[in-house]
């Protein structure tokens, strides 16, 4: 089996069911991640498996250390090696000023978009480093332009949780470029997916584009595709990059 794996967490829905069609398209035999979306994600590895490709579906809460190590074991299982992570895993919750904020919703916030982040980097580079018998390989980490606008009025916890992302990136990109491993991010503005009826606004995407410069707003396929790209060799020398996909905000 020589393809290429990619992991890729929530994979059940929005970005992360368009990355993993487009890698999937691209030869990757793809392992789909998802928390509650059972029937979504199954659906997804079998359409992919219809087309000729490889997936499979992998429920773990990336939010759960236990979970995450079980996660990887299956990948290891099912494939042998692992070549992508893409950490696009991520939650938000209802829109609100910081004043109204409790501590359990931070801490909720933080241990999905923050310590999943995190903890699925760690087992990806024990996997790929060079200096653990690996191949080398890439992590995408899937931020927010929320991160460098701050989501003002509506949750600055995700968006400080996004900041965390990108300080992520840049250091282990630097920690982990000798033994062949490269760490970007991508930084998507206004998407069109389900997450922002989590956030209590199913229709964001029509508002908040009147503040696009581009004066709409992204397909889920448009932040695939550039993950893609920072997975694949053709950005073989591009770590610790930044990469917004917002439409010119």
């Amino acid at each position: 089996m020589h393809n290429k794996v990619m992991l890729i967490t929530g994979a059940s829905r929005g970005i992360g069911a368009a990355t993993a069609r487009l890698a999937a398209s691209q030869g990757y035999a793809v392992c789909l991640n998802y928390r509650q979306q059972r029937s979504a994600a199954e659906a997804l590895a079998a359409e992919i498996v219809a087309a000729g490709g490889q997936a499979i579906a992998v429920q773990a809460d990336v939010a759960d250390e236990a979970q995450v190590l079980r996660l990887f074991a299956s990948v290891e299982q099912h494939f042998a090696r692992l070549d992508v992570l893409v950490n696009n895993a991520g939650m938000l919750e209802p829109q609100m000023c910081l004043e109204q904020m409790d501590i359990a919703r931070w801490q909720r916030v933080f241990a999905t978009n923050v310590f999943g982040s995190f903890m699925c980097a760690r087992e990806a580079v024990k996997r790929m480093s060079t200096a653990h018998g690996g191949r080398g390989g890439a992590i995408v980490n899937v931020s927010s332009i929320a991160a460098r606008l701050g989501a003002p009025g509506e949750y600055i916890d995700y968006a400080a949780a996004k900041g965390a992302i990108d300080s992520l990136t840049i250091g282990l990109a630097k920690e982990v470029a000798a033994v062949g491993i490269r760490v970007n991010a991508v930084r998507p503005g206004v998407i069109d997916t389900e997450i922002h009826a989590s956030g209590g606004e199913p229709a964001r995407v029509a508002r908040v584009s009147q503040n696009v410069p581009m004066g709409r707003g992204g397909r889920a396929e448009e932040v695939a595709a550039a993950i893609l790209w920072l997975a694949s060799e053709q950005a073989s020398y591009t770590s610790g990059a930044l990469l917004d996909v917002g439409g010119g905000r």
